[in-house]
């Protein structure tokens, strides 16, 4: 299975940002589906989840209401739209693969097995 993360790039401070991620390889397309960012020199962190069935969401705190997090099955690919970009967005962001994820877990980076290379998004003036 192969993730292919694309769309990042510069963007100024309250701009906006759609990143992709295409799902490849596999002949069953059903897994539940994560954004996580590392900013430089910084721990990887949660950014947001989707399940592939219900496509139940789930967000990080610090993009709560500002990034939306989407999947279109039939294209096997995930969205994760971002506004109002702030310079603490600033990351690389790197999409993540189950085929099943424990809800309770979800925002864990050990829960996915499958993971793409990332994009950077840069925020700046």
């Amino acid at each position: 299975v192969q993730l292919q993360a694309s769309g990042g790039g510069p963007v100024q401070p309250g701009g906006s940002l759609t990143l992709s991620c295409a799902v490849s390889g596999s002949a069953d397309s059903r897994k539940d589906m994560a954004w996580f960012r590392q900013p430089a020199g910084m721990e990887r962190e949660f950014v947001a989840h989707i399940k592939w069935a219900s496509r139940n969401t789930a967000y990080a705190d610090s993009v709560k209401g500002r990034f939306t997090i989407s999947r279109d099955n039939a294209k096997n690919t995930m969205y994760l739209q971002m506004n109002g970009l702030r310079s603490e967005d600033t990351a690389v962001y790197h999409c993540a693969a189950d085929p099943y994820v424990i809800t309770s877990q979800r925002r864990s980076a050990s829960s996915y097995v499958y993971w793409g290379q990332g994009t950077l998004v840069t925020v700046s003036s």
